[in-house]
C-alpha cells in the first residue's frame, strides 16, 4: 500500500484537497471563457460577469455573444460530461473490479451512438437526436441485462453480454454510415461520432443535464456504500448491505449518465477510464475520497481538452481524438511508474 493510500484510508479528503477540487473546475472554466479564436481579456470577462450580476455596463454585442451564448453553454456541457463520465467510469471499475472498465462496459455508448446516427440519418433536429439517442442507450443496457443477468450468473456474464451488445450496435452504426448519403448525411454522422461539444446550447443542456446531475448525485450520496461493490454476495450480506440493489442502482445511474453524455456530444473516450484511474492511484480505493476527486478532476480535464480542441487550429479538432492522444501516452506512463494497478 502506498503512502497516499495509507493517508486516505479513512476516506476523508483533507481541507486542502477539498479546496483544490472545488477551485479547479471553476478556475479552468473562467480561463476557458477567455481563450478561443476571439481572445477576451480576463478583466473584460469579469467586467461582463459583474455587469450581468449587478446590472452594469455590458461589453460590445459580439463579445457578449461569444462569452455567454457560445462559450458558456459549451463550458457547462464540458463540466457536466467530464464529471459524469468520470463518475460512471469510477462506478463501473468498482462494480466489475476491473481497472479497464469504462462507461461503455454495458454497451450504452454504442447504443446511444446508433440512436444518434439514426436520428441524423432521418433528419431529426438536435433535440430529436438527443431523445432517440437516450432511448437506444437504455435499450442497449436492457439487452445487456436480459442477456447477462440471471440466477447463477456473475458479473463476468454481464461484461461479456455488454461486449456483444456493444458490437451489435457498432455494426448497426456502420450500416447507417454505409447507407447514408456521402454528400449530406455521412460527414455529419462521422463528425458527431468522433465527439464534439460544438452543438452545446441551453436547450440541449436542459434536456440532458438533469440525467447527469441526478446520476452523479445518487452515486455521490451512496459513495460510502460503493466500497462494497467489489465484494462477493456473502461478504456484502455480512456487512448488512443489499448488494443486488446497490448494483442495480449503480448500473442505472451510470447508464443514465453515459447515455445522456453521448446523446449531447457523441462518444468521448478515455475520460471515464483515465480520470478515475489517476484519482485511484492518488487517493486509493475508498470512494469517500475517490468519487469526489473523480467528479471534479473529470470536469476540469474535459474543459481543458475542449478548450484546446476549439482553439488549437482553424478547424475544430474532434474531442475524442485529443482525449486519445493525451490519454493513451499518459496512461502508459502512469502504468510504468506505478507497476500496474490492482483493485
Amino acid at each position: 500500500m502506498t503512502k497516499a493510500r495509507k493517508e486516505n484510508s479513512t476516506g476523508v479528503l483533507s481541507p486542502l484537497w477539498e479546496t483544490v477540487f472545488l477551485l479547479l473546475p471553476i478556475l479552468t472554466a473562467l480561463a476557458a471563457l477567455c481563450i478561443g479564436r476571439i481572445g477576451i481579456a480576463p478583466a473584460d470577462m469579469f467586467r461582463s460577469l459583474w455587469a450581468h450580476l449587478a446590472k452594469g455596463e455590458l461589453l460590445p454585442d459580439q463579445m457578449e455573444t461569444v462569452l455567454w451564448k457560445i462559450r458558456f453553454p459549451r463550458i457547462l456541457l464540458a463540466l457536466l460530461v467530464g464529471a459524469g463520465l468520470s463518475t460512471a467510469g469510477c462506478a463501473f471499475q468498482s462494480l466489475f473490479s476491473n481497472p479497464l472498465a469504462t462507461p461503455d462496459t454495458l454497451g450504452v455508448a454504442s447504443g446511444a451512438s446508433f440512436g444518434a446516427a439514426l436520428g441524423l440519418l432521418i433528419g431529426l433536429n438536435l433535440i430529436g437526436v438527443q431523445l432517440i439517442s437516450l432511448f437506444f442507450g437504455v435499450i442497449a443496457v436492457l439487452l445487456t441485462w436480459i442477456s447477462g443477468a440471471g440466477r447463477g450468473r456473475g458479473l463476468n456474464s454481464m461484461v461479456l453480454a455488454g461486449i456483444m451488445v456493444g458490437s451489435l450496435f457498432s455494426a448497426l452504426v456502420s450500416l447507417i454510415k454505409f447507407t447514408a448519403d456521402t454528400e449530406t448525411k455521412l460527414p455529419s454522422i462521422t463528425y458527431w461520432l468522433m465527439g464534439s461539444l460544438d452543438s452545446a446550447g441551453y436547450g440541449t443542456l436542459l434536456l440532458g443535464a438533469p440525467w447527469i446531475l441526478a446520476g452523479i448525485l445518487v452515486l455521490y450520496l451512496l459513495r460510502w456504500r460503493l466500497n462494497v461493490l467489489p465484494l462477493s454476495e456473502e461478504e456484502a450480506k455480512a456487512s448488512g448491505t443489499n448488494i443486488r440493489a446497490l448494483r442495480i442502482v449503480s448500473v442505472l445511474c451510470a447508464t443514465a449518465i453515459t447515455a445522456s453524455c453521448v446523446s449531447m456530444c457523441g462518444q468521448v473516450g478515455w475520460v471515464g477510464l483515465l480520470v478515475p484511474h489517476i484519482c485511484r492511484m492518488k487517493f486509493g480505493n475508498n470512494h469517500l475520497s475517490l468519487l469526489p476527486a473523480s467528479i471534479f478532476t473529470g470536469a476540469a480535464f474535459l474543459v481543458i481538452v475542449d478548450t484546446v480542441a476549439r482553439s488549437a487550429s482553424a478547424a475544430e479538432i474532434p474531442i475524442s481524438i485529443l482525449t486519445a492522444i493525451i490519454g493513451a501516452p499518459f496512461f502508459i506512463i502512469l502504468m510504468r511508474r506505478s507497476g500496474g494497478w490492482q483493485m
